[in-house]
């Protein structure tokens, strides 16, 4: 890391810091948490932070905290330059009880299912199995997609809803979470539960590198079209990427992130956890995402979450929030961007 002042970082001082501090302040409790009697330096920022959260309730306040408690470093490496894509929570026709309409399940995490690595360390497993299944004989590979969608779990007791569309299932299994319409008008929110530990496989680049989609243009709105153009097409394609995500219902009204705590729209960001703390601030710099402000992304946002894809210490996931106007903006995004981590000023 190389060390800056808050002065290097572009447009800092024209973010709203109070917003960051509310995020950052959302997920304290699960850093105290997971920090323990040991403690860390981004605890002990978390613990301040939740001490002042009564008396901070302006964005210029919630900007002194930040300059106080932290020290902007910028990482050095040689791997790939920074890249921002975008996540969201989309929002799905589904029922409880399957008939004509309803006929693809989402499944709940089998009994059977076992942990390799830590969920929050599941984006270093890209190689390797994040879980396996338990058996009389030992641990071995769970069932893959194809498998799983020929009928490997039928007659389990797993389904938790149904939806309409595999297309649609799939994508929310890359998402991780989904608020879900029921035939009442109520919604019902599932996040993640667990995979099935087989190494994620991105169809988009999978169809790039064979020649069926140019990369010039290729968005979550162009690559969904192309596979509903044709559904048996589809399936084959989407059978290439072996992984699978189970499901659990979510009381709360709002999607959550691998701390266990609420997502916040344009300040959740999911990162590589080999390089970045968990609940640690991150300011974010694009200046080409134009269609998020006329200067482009420049925020502060806090370490929510991880994901599969995302590896690297300049390769984030920007949670956009729910629905269609974040499917928007979400499924436009890739773009380079540079990282600028807070660093707590008592220790890295």
């Amino acid at each position: 890391m190389h060390p800056l002042r808050f002065l290097d970082l572009p447009h800092w001082e024209s973010d709203d810091h109070l917003e960051a501090f509310r995020a950052f302040c959302g997920s304290a409790p699960a850093v105290l948490s997971r920090a323990g009697s040991e403690g860390s330096p981004l605890a002990e920022c978390c613990r301040r932070a939740l001490d002042e959260r009564a008396r901070i309730s302006t964005a210029e306040g919630a900007r002194a905290f930040f300059e106080r408690e932290f020290v902007p470093a910028r990482p050095v490496h040689s791997g790939p330059p920074g890249l921002l894509t975008g996540y969201y929570e989309p929002v799905l026709e589904g029922s409880i009880t399957p008939d004509a309409q309803f006929t693809v399940p989402l499944f709940a995490r089998p009994p059977d299912l076992e942990n390799v690595v830590p969920e929050s360390e599941r984006s270093a497993q890209s190689e390797g199995y994040s879980h396996l299944r338990r058996t009389a004989a030992g641990l071995e590979p769970y069932a893959t997609r194809e498998d799983i969608e020929r009928g490997a779990l039928s007659g389990r007791g797993l389904e938790l809803l149904y939806l309409v569309d595999r297309i649609e299932a799939f994508f929310l299994h890359v998402q991780g979470s989904g608020a879900i319409r029921l035939r009442d008008g109520r919604i019902q929110r599932v996040t993640y539960d667990g995979k099935n530990g087989h190494p994620y496989t991105s169809v988009g680049r999978t169809l790039i590198e064979e020649g069926a989609m140019p990369a010039e243009g290729l968005t979550l709105q162009t690559l969904t079209g192309w596979l509903a153009a044709d559904p048996a097409r589809a399936r084959g394609v989407l059978w290439r990427n072996k992984s699978f995500v189970f499901f659990r219902l979510l009381d709360g009204g709002a999607p959550i992130g691998v701390l266990g705590t609420a997502l916040h729209p344009l300040r959740s960001l999911a990162v590589d956890p080999a390089f970045h703390a968990l609940g640690g601030p991150v300011y974010v710099c694009a200046p080409a995402m134009t269609h998020v402000g006329a200067s482009g992304f420049n925020r502060l946002m806090v370490a929510h979450d991880v994901g599969s894809a995302i590896k690297g210490p300049e390769r984030g996931d920007i949670f956009y929030g729910t629905g269609e106007a974040a499917l928007a903006g979400a499924g436009i995004t890739k773009h380079p961007g540079a990282f600028y981590v807070l660093q707590p000023r008592g220790g890295s």
